[in-house]
């Protein structure tokens, strides 16, 4: 059941464990240690060198569903990433053995149902590390280059969101197997219950997991895209005006500085075609070439860009 309590900074770390336990785990991934006594939920993050704001995003999010996506902007975003780090070493490293290990001493591996058990578990320790280890050596080293200022071009957060769906149909199967199956003394059967309580708990702990990422997490790296992308065209902007083309390697020639001014005035290729007798193939070769030099790729670019440059008058622009 939901607790519809939003936690703030000023309240007692151990009254947000208090209420609700399962956050121990999330703890550790944040990299905070028990032993904080009566010390509030800011003075305990700052203790930890933890951002308090992203700490309690997380920690609403997870137990009652709450997060405020108008303040994303607020999110540390090294702070989250190191989260999502932690929990992976957390899952992979120790919960998946440990289910194997409680599994293992539930079920009979003599018993042909018992081999199948074992057999999905591991299918399904197999889909998880991959599906984790894929995010460890692509996505986050993306967002540590992006936090950078140098991320690469040929990689993006859709991409990795457009393919992070969920990896829980081998899970259901093996609770589907593990609820049908009946160990033949009282000891394995209690073990099974047991560990057939903690599979579930594990559950619940992926989903919840996967929900930081798509909610928080992938907004948070979206902004951090835009943003970056809105400074590189200030920046080039900025270049363009004081610097004019000095920076740019190659001037643009006179069909270029043409077909700029046919763009801005709002041409479409085919009719920048017509009006300077060339092929269209010819005009999209300009304009890939005149990206290239100049490093504008929007047509409010190109526009100061043509202004600056004398190259049409402002009093000529629709705005």
């Amino acid at each position: 059941m939901k607790n519809h309590k939003v936690y703030e900074s000023n309240d007692q770390m151990i009254s947000l464990i208090r209420d609700n336990y399962n956050v121990l785990q999330s703890l550790g991934s944040f990299g905070i240690a028990l032993g904080f006594g009566d010390k509030t939920v800011n003075e305990t993050c700052q203790d930890n060198g933890v951002d308090t704001y992203t700490f309690l995003s997380v920690v609403n999010y997870t137990i009652n569903g709450y997060y405020n996506s108008d303040e994303a902007d607020r999110l540390h975003i090294p702070t989250l990433l190191h989260y999502l780090e932690a929990s992976h070493i957390y899952y992979l490293d120790y919960q998946l053995p440990s289910i194997r290990r409680d599994l293992k001493e539930s079920i009979n591996e003599e018993d042909r149902l018992g081999v199948l058990i074992m057999k999905f578990y591991d299918e399904y320790a197999r889909e998880i590390r991959k599906h984790m280890k894929y995010e460890e050596k692509v996505l986050f080293p993306y967002v540590k280059q992006l936090l950078d200022g140098n991320a690469p071009t040929d990689y993006d957060i859709e991409t990795f969101s457009k393919h992070h769906g969920q990896t829980d149909q081998k899970l259901r199967e093996l609770k589907n197997i593990i609820i049908k199956y009946l160990p033949g003394d009282i000891q394995r059967n209690n073990k099974l219950t047991a560990t057939l309580y903690g599979i579930y708990n594990n559950e619940e702990w992926l989903k919840l997991h996967s929900q930081v990422e798509d909610q928080i997490f992938v907004p948070a790296i979206r902004n951090l895209e835009q943003k970056q992308k809105k400074d590189n065209v200030t920046k080039n902007i900025t270049n363009m005006v004081f610097k004019g083309n000095a920076d740019n390697g190659e001037a643009l020639s006179d069909r270029e500085k043409d077909v700029v001014v046919s763009l801005v005035q709002g041409m479409s290729n085919k009719e920048i075609a017509e009006h300077l007798f060339i092929s269209v193939n010819t005009v999209i070769t300009h304009r890939r070439n005149i990206a290239r030099k100049l490093q504008i790729h929007s047509s409010a670019g190109l526009t100061i860009y043509a202004i600056v440059n004398g190259l049409i008058d402002i009093s000529s622009v629709k705005l």
